[in-house]
């Protein structure tokens, strides 16, 4: 009794205070000006996707665009109602407007040639692992990542990159020239990234990858992405505009991985950087990267909560995404393709590892493989579709 008289009070002024701040909210909405910012963004986002859509179907009229032209004339059009009614579902529009634009994405992506490239579009079963092994640096390093230059002209290049500062931080890349000299570690080169740790060009997470004898990864600290070209030792740096970092949005399936926050992939076709925005509520966004000016080209929005994901990897356009099943097997448990923009969340793909923890899962379309980054281990895996 003692304890409630004592706190009584003190609930009493806090709800007076939270009354006091709702009434000048309860005021613009009476007023209706809540409801006409949030339907002028609306508009603004459909002039902006209607807008690129008829830019594509000038280029390259076809179906897909001639239906979507159709399909937003009709959102304008509900927007409009929504003016005159004042009766609106904001989440179901906000719904409505991100399926068009993936498909609007997909409409300008897709090049003529993508269906016989990539004839076969999900994965259908995953290997044993064929490669195991420690790093070669130290079993205390739990987080890194590694694989093959993803370039399908590239020469037999492995590289390997440990994050040596609190499982967050590195400045250095591990080449080998060939499978033989990464097995025995032997003849490797340490390509330095940046002068330390702590500089600001050094690599943040796990989320590397070497693509074109370029190692693309997030910034030290930032939430921006670096490309350091190996062979002229040049950085490169560009603003990530809303992505969460500093373990905002990590992936974080049974037990969060720490500085997960921004993953880069590479595929036959492009590199590819996943990450989640307060925008999209947490969930993950895809944006394809151009390699060469370092600049987003598309963005794809999906319903996928990143926190409820271990890792993420790109094959031929389509995001895949695992969860943890016990300390030994993982699951391939979806997939988006941004050819259509559609989402599938009925596969079931296990594939054994050898700890609970995984810090990086990337493909290379040079050789089919996986390569996954297992607590200290090393492991690759055949891809079979």
């Amino acid at each position: 009794m003692r304890n409630t008289n004592a706190e009584l009070p003190m609930m009493e002024a806090t709800l007076q205070n939270i009354s006091a701040r709702l009434k000048a909210f309860d005021y613009l909405y009476r007023s209706g000006l809540y409801s006409a910012l949030h339907l002028q963004q609306l508009n603004q986002e459909l002039k902006e996707i209607y807008q690129s859509v008829n830019e594509t179907h000038m280029q390259t009229p076809n179906k897909e665009t001639r239906n979507l032209l159709s399909e937003l004339n009709k959102a304008k059009h509900d927007v409009q109602r929504m003016y005159r009614d004042d009766f609106f579902n904001l989440e179901t529009m906000k719904k409505r407007l991100r399926d068009l634009n993936n498909r609007a994405q997909s409409c300008k992506t897709m090049p003529n040639d993508f269906r016989s490239t990539c004839h076969q579009r999900t994965m259908t079963r995953i290997s044993s692992p064929v490669i195991t092994k420690l790093n070669s640096i130290s079993k205390s390093y739990i987080s890194g990542a590694w694989g093959r230059d993803a370039l399908l002209s590239s020469k037999e290049h492995y590289w390997e990159h440990c994050l040596v500062s609190g499982h967050k931080h590195g400045n250095t890349i591990r080449m080998y020239n060939s499978l033989e000299d990464f097995m025995a570690n032997n003849h490797y080169k340490d390509e330095e990234i940046a002068p330390s740790y702590s500089h600001e060009n050094a690599v943040q997470g796990s989320g590397t990858i070497l693509y074109d004898n370029t190692v693309f990864y997030q910034c030290y600290s930032t939430a921006e992405i670096c490309s350091f070209n190996i062979a002229t030792k040049e950085t490169k740096r560009m603003k990530l505009d809303g992505a969460g970092i500093d373990n905002k949005f990590p992936f974080c399936y049974y037990s969060c991985l720490d500085w997960t926050d921004i993953d880069l992939e590479a595929d036959q076709d492009a590199v590819w950087v996943i990450y989640a925005t307060e925008e999209n509520h947490g969930n993950i966004v895809v944006s394809h990267l151009d390699p060469l000016s370092l600049n987003i080209t598309h963005t794809w929005k999906t319903q996928l909560f990143k926190r409820s994901v271990t890792s993420t990897f790109m094959v031929c356009g389509v995001l895949y995404a695992t969860r943890f099943v016990n300390t030994y097997q993982e699951e391939v448990f979806y997939a988006f393709d941004t050819t259509t923009g559609q989402e599938i969340n009925t596969l079931s793909l296990p594939f054994e590892k050898v700890s609970a923890g995984i810090a990086n899962l990337n493909y290379n379309p040079v050789d089919g493989k996986l390569y996954l980054y297992n607590d200290a281990y090393l492991l690759a895996y055949d891809t079979f579709f």
